[in-house]
């Protein structure tokens, strides 16, 4: 199964968020996944890609010239394969092609706005598969909170929940991916 990272490409988050996504990146290879991502080589990015090729997993890197052009952002050196695009959303499209299955790591603007097309697009009937929120420290405590509260004032359609789930617990999560998110 190709699974597509989402996270932080910051550099100056704390270790523990770091350590975690490795920890995830190495259970992606151990069970035979494949790592789909934005092909950063720092932050959580860089650690989901350092943790899945620790195990002899396969990675594919997705990025558009234009990061390289202007030295944006530092590439993960040990890609398997790097997709070149020209924009941002066809790197998101790319990804979301390619991905049998997504997991949102904590991240910033660009997270955020990954997580939200891909649960409007499923939402929108585009697309079935799982999306899981790997909540490292309850860092997405307040993003699902605001969601039920959303949802409680109609301004999303009920059952929203049920366009991802919330995790903490790796062996939780891939249970919930590998079975096509049930």
């Amino acid at each position: 199964m190709n699974i597509c990272v989402y996270g932080a490409a910051s550099s100056l988050i704390e270790n523990k968020y770091i350590e975690s996504v490795e920890k995830l990146g190495r259970e992606i290879g151990k069970r035979g996944h494949a790592l789909v991502f934005g092909a950063g080589g720092s932050g959580l990015m860089g650690a989901a890609a350092k943790g899945v090729k620790e195990t002899g997993g396969y990675i594919t890197g997705v990025i558009p010239s234009f990061f390289i052009e202007e030295s944006l952002e530092p590439i993960y050196d040990k890609c398997d394969e790097i997709i070149y695009t020209e924009t941002m959303h066809e790197r998101k499209q790319t990804m979301e092609d390619m991905a049998d299955a997504f997991i949102v790591v904590p991240g910033g603007i660009g997270t955020y706005e990954e997580f939200f097309e891909t649960i409007v697009l499923k939402q929108l009937g585009r697309h079935r598969k799982p999306i899981a929120l790997y909540n490292v420290d309850g860092y997405f405590d307040h993003l699902e909170a605001l969601l039920h509260e959303a949802e409680r004032r109609k301004f999303i359609r009920s059952k929203c929940d049920r366009l991802y789930r919330g995790f903490s617990d790796l062996e939780e999560m891939f249970s919930y991916l590998e079975n096509d998110g049930g």
